[in-house]
């Protein structure tokens, strides 16, 4: 097993190193002077099963472009296997076409890593299930539920007291699947999206008085989803609110926004690199998803069961 890390984030990559004590394989990874994306692979990986780590997070072409160079690379150096690890899947929001003349973007990215040589994809909680089915070669999505639900466990010890909320009722299937494990009742927000990156509470479906609330969400972007929510669950009659979220990608003055917010606590995996600004965020904390991965790596390199990890 070799493991190869891009630039976007080194120090998951490290982490998971750590985790299956095989080192990262050397390699440079860097710029032209005109920013076009130049990979030398400075170890053998002829014959060998190679994991390349990469989410293709902000810059998401630049990161994307480096994920392909790296899979073109291995493949010109005989590797005998090559698996794109991408903690975070970027253009998996344009998965369907929303309108007249709109692209399938996330189609395109999975046909461009395919074409680039790819083998096989391990990723994390893509936006929509669907999306596997977009690559012609074998995907396993990992689940960050059981990751986060013990955390929110370990932090909210009495369920009756405890309500898992959806932000919207696209992913009620992701919520329910956390508040079956802690045994905790569901709540839903009629979420209506007026245009990309702006939406408004409509209702909240669920008695949430009184109770401690857990908004949980795949992804956060600009960070008015989820604030908008916890106003809506506060001005509802909810004791206090926090959020869990698997990729924080917090755009713009997404962490300004929820220092601002009556969220108690944003709770997010290490999937993306944690922006500079985020570790003295007061409200944001970092849980890490490194063990996880890791573990279905080694599972894949030995031919063994990932379905198991989502028990």
């Amino acid at each position: 097993m070799k493991l190869l890390a891009g630039n976007s984030n080194q120090a998951l990559a490290q982490a998971v190193s750590d985790h299956l004590d095989v080192p990262l394989t050397r390699a440079q990874v860097k710029r032209f002077a005109d920013n076009e994306v130049w990979v030398t692979i400075d170890e053998n990986v002829r014959g060998e099963d190679v994991f390349v780590i990469q989410s293709t997070s902000y810059p998401t072409n630049d990161n994307l472009m480096e994920l392909l160079i790296c899979i073109d690379a291995l493949k010109r150096a005989s590797a005998r296997r090559i698996t794109a690890v991408m903690p975070y899947f970027g253009y998996a929001r344009q998965d369907r076409k929303t309108g007249g003349r709109t692209p399938i973007s996330a189609k395109l990215v999975s046909n461009l890593i395919t074409r680039a040589g790819a083998d096989r994809v391990l990723t994390m909680d893509l936006h929509s299930g669907q999306i596997q089915g977009f690559f012609d070669i074998p995907t396993d999505n990992l689940l960050s539920a059981p990751l986060l639900a013990n955390d929110i466990k370990a932090h909210y010890p009495k369920p009756d007291e405890l309500m898992i909320v959806s932000p919207d009722v696209g992913g009620v299937v992701r919520a329910l699947s956390v508040a079956s494990r802690l045994n905790a009742e569901l709540a839903i927000v009629d979420k209506r999206r007026s245009g990309p990156g702006k939406s408004e509470v409509a209702n909240i479906i669920g008695d949430v008085q009184g109770r401690r609330c857990v908004l949980f969400d795949d992804i956060i972007d600009g960070g008015g989803t989820l604030c908008n929510a916890a106003q809506a669950l506060v001005d509802g009659g909810a004791s206090e609110v926090s959020a869990y979220v698997t990729h924080g990608v917090l755009s713009g003055a997404a962490i300004e926004r929820v220092d601002a917010s009556v969220l108690k606590e944003l709770v997010m995996t290490d999937s993306i690199a944690a922006p500079e600004r985020a570790a003295s965020a007061p409200k944001i904390r970092y849980v890490s998803c490194a063990a996880l991965i890791g573990e279905a790596v080694r599972r894949i390199a030995n031919e063994e069961s990932v379905s198991k990890l989502f028990d």
